[in-house]
């Protein structure tokens, strides 16, 4: 499957897109340790987090802004995992896991469908896929070690 992804993706996205997994994994694993450690992680899970959720929504704004199609919907849109990010950052603790990992899996939506209206690069679902796995998966882990 990896091998696949790599001969569909181009190489800079895909290397980029799962070296950016990475603290995503290490943090999950690391919010099992032992205080201070522990706690540290799960606070930097949060906030990684709420950074590349608001970062992803960024990808919309850009795809509106090179169609020349800067509406009130799609500019609207692509704000709203910046919001989701913050509001999970603020709220913290499990409940905050989980409206990131919620924002992750809509925004994986709003991607998908950016794709089937020609917006965005045929192969970009490839890569959204494993990584958003990844992503809601280590938010998940996040959310029961809180």
């Amino acid at each position: 499957m990896l091998e696949t992804l790599r001969r569909e993706v181009p190489p800079a996205a895909f290397s980029l897109g799962f070296l950016g997994a990475v603290p995503f994994v290490a943090l999950a694993v690391m919010a099992f340790l032992a205080e201070p450690i522990g706690g540290w992680a799960l606070a930097a899970l949060l906030a990684y987090g709420a950074i590349i959720l608001s970062f992803m929504g960024g990808v919309h704004w850009g795809w509106a802004m090179a169609a020349d199609e800067p509406s009130f919907t799609r500019l609207g849109l692509s704000v709203v995992p910046s919001l989701l990010g913050w509001g999970g950052f603020l709220l913290a603790g499990s409940v905050g896991f989980v409206v990131i990992a919620l924002g992750f899996a809509a925004l994986l939506w709003l991607d998908l469908q950016a794709v089937a209206a020609g917006r965005a690069a045929a192969w970009y679902p490839q890569l959204r896929w494993p990584l958003t796995l990844i992503v809601v998966a280590s938010l998940a882990v996040g959310a029961l070690a809180t």
